[in-house]
């Protein structure tokens, strides 16, 4: 059941704790070799932990997932994976992961037990109520940012990187939905009741106000914050992003795509190749200008 078992874990999520790293390149210590290796084990050990979340919720949803035309195949729900062994691994999983974030730092072990913690209630509770879980899920994405900030010795880290991860987390998370919703409009079984909370009309009003308003932070971030270089140059990569949250609108919403938004950022060469600008811009205007 080893390869069962990977898939649960959702390896190709991952990508999401990049956000842990925000903090050591926006405070320009990517050439600190020990605040480099803080990070990469940080990074390293948010992954098993969201591994070990996602093994929770499709033991959770188990049933309720049998129910979806995706999600029915996934290892738990068809049979492949037993519920013995995927909650052994679970507990192998955290038995590795807490000790090991408190021997990086005690302000990062307990960002990991509030990260795990509200992962939980997110999985009983929170799901089920409309607007609270997309903001629950958006706070997943600013801990992780916190935590990276926990993990190093911050001397330039900006707030307003936590306003702009809050916003594009909540951006990304009614696009979710949106397309979760015309999956359910389409005939499809969907095993989110929370659905019945949403409408397109509204999740298309909030999408408008969450993609304006990280537009307007992000580049009141590149002219204001205390890090930036003094010639503005961070203002070059505004464009990046507006591309890119133009390029989210129109895949959710002329292709109707949106349901897995990992899947868009992995799959979608547009947008890869816009974030690999912006990253290298950033860079390049952090550490050579």
């Amino acid at each position: 059941m080893i390869l069962p078992l990977i898939k649960t874990m959702r390896l190709r999520q991952w990508p999401k704790n990049v956000f842990i790293l925000a903090a050591i390149v926006f405070d320009r210590q990517l050439t600190n070799p020990i605040s480099v290796f803080h990070s990469i084990a940080g990074l390293f050990i948010f992954c098993i932990l969201s591994s070990a979340v996602y093994i929770i919720n499709d033991l959770v949803d188990i049933e309720a997932d049998r129910q979806h035309p995706k999600k029915r195949f996934r290892p738990l729900a068809s049979g492949r994976l037993s519920k013995s062994y995927a909650l052994t691994a679970l507990v192998i999983l955290l038995i590795v992961c807490f000790p090991c974030a408190y021997l990086l730092s005690p302000g990062f072990f307990l960002i990991a037990l509030v990260y795990f913690g509200l992962n939980l209630l997110y999985s009983f509770w929170f799901k089920h109520i409309p607007l609270i879980d997309i903001l629950i899920l958006a706070s997943f994405y600013v801990i992780r940012v916190g935590a990276g900030v926990t993990l190093i010795e911050v001397q330039r880290f900006s707030p307003w990187l936590y306003v702009v991860s809050t916003l594009l987390a909540l951006f990304i998370g009614f696009g979710k939905r949106r397309g979760e919703l015309l999956l359910s409009a389409g005939g499809s079984q969907t095993s989110r009741r929370v659905l019945e909370g949403y409408s397109i009309p509204f999740l298309d009003q909030l999408i408008t106000i969450v993609s304006s308003t990280t537009i307007i932070a992000y580049s009141l971030y590149t002219f204001s914050a205390p890090n930036i270089p003094d010639n503005h140059a961070m203002m070059l990569t505004i464009p990046f992003v507006i591309y890119g949250i133009f390029r989210y609108l129109y895949l959710i919403q002329i292709c109707k795509e949106g349901g897995a938004p990992d899947e868009l950022f992995l799959t979608d060469r547009p947008l890869q190749i816009t974030m690999a600008l912006w990253g290298a811009a950033v860079l390049l205007i952090f550490y050579l200008f």
